[in-house]
């Protein structure tokens, strides 16, 4: 995934309780390495799903490269980090994202996450809230909000079916032309904007050996749960981005989360004509959002 990373950053390597994570950061010039541990983190989490890793942000997380220490990890199933053959569950998340932090960070991180992670970032900053400093958080959803299940697709007895879930997992997300359907038919609201280094990015993540553990484990559903329990007892100060036409999670489901918490979840920012990866699909507009909030 290295080949995939913009000029100036390589990737380095912690270990967790499950493995190593690898994450991305400032390793050559133009950056000024120097000075990176003096810099204030900035922590980027991607979004769950066949393919996903660190590639998802890294349209955004340059233009911050001068000004902070940028942490960019592959999470535990995912990308270049350890896949370890598990039934992943919740807690496999917020333990491994809270040990990535306290190892990587010298002081409470400003945290820029994607859906369903982060979902899993409110619940870590709501029974750690010394290790967040700010939230900027792209469509959080536990997939399961308010009873509503936004995500599973398929027969839970599909999924479990022994060698038919191998078969599932190489149709939908080992070959070129499911992941760039993928990309455009749900990710995307623009489909013309899916790059082939983007299906590029995704194809070679989701044919990393056992990958399919964590990506059948979101598709089943194990990782789910109802957020609108959560969100109310957040304290670090938030800021919600939604694309207006991203699907699965509705624009109108992120004001009803972001509205039960107003004193925690300071800006609530739509995103025209984007779907659930703006960083991705329109990474100018998010780059400059940032800005404004940052």
């Amino acid at each position: 995934m290295l080949k995939f990373q913009p000029p100036g950053f390589g990737h380095k390597v912690i270990y967790t309780s499950l493995g190593a994570i690898v994450y991305y950061t400032q390793t050559n010039a133009p950056w000024a390495i120097a000075d990176t541990k003096n810099l204030p983190p900035l922590l980027f989490l991607h979004n769950f799903g066949g393919g996903a890793s660190a590639y998802e942000w890294s349209k955004v997380y340059p233009a911050f490269a001068s000004n902070y220490q940028i942490l960019a990890p592959d999470l535990i199933g995912w990308g270049e980090s350890a896949h370890p053959v598990r039934d992943y569950q919740i807690r496999d998340y917020l333990t491994t994202i809270a040990e990535f932090i306290i190892q990587t960070c010298q002081q409470p991180v400003t945290v820029v996450a994607s859906s369903l992670t982060a979902a899993f970032v409110i619940r870590l900053a709501i029974n750690q809230p010394n290790l967040f400093q700010r939230l900027f958080l792209v469509s959080p959803s536990g997939f399961d909000d308010y009873g509503q299940g936004a995500g599973r697709r398929l027969p839970l007895s599909v999924i479990n079916t022994p060698l038919l879930d191998d078969f599932i997992y190489i149709l939908g997300a080992k070959n070129e032309i499911a992941v760039r359907n993928f990309l455009q038919g749900f990710l995307f609201a623009k489909s013309q904007r899916v790059s082939q280094e983007m299906v590029e990015a995704y194809l070679t993540s989701a044919q990393q050996p056992n990958a399919k553990f964590a990506a059948l484990a979101f598709l089943r559903g194990d990782l789910y749960f109802d957020l609108s329990l959560y969100i109310q007892q957040l304290t670090t100060p938030t800021v919600i981005f939604w694309g207006e036409k991203a699907q699965f999670t509705n624009i109108k489901l992120g004001q009803r989360l972001a509205n039960s918490n107003k004193n925690a979840i300071q800006h609530f920012q739509a995103i025209a004509d984007a779907g659930i990866l703006p960083h991705l699909e329109v990474p100018e507009i998010i780059i400059g959002l940032l800005q404004r909030y940052l």
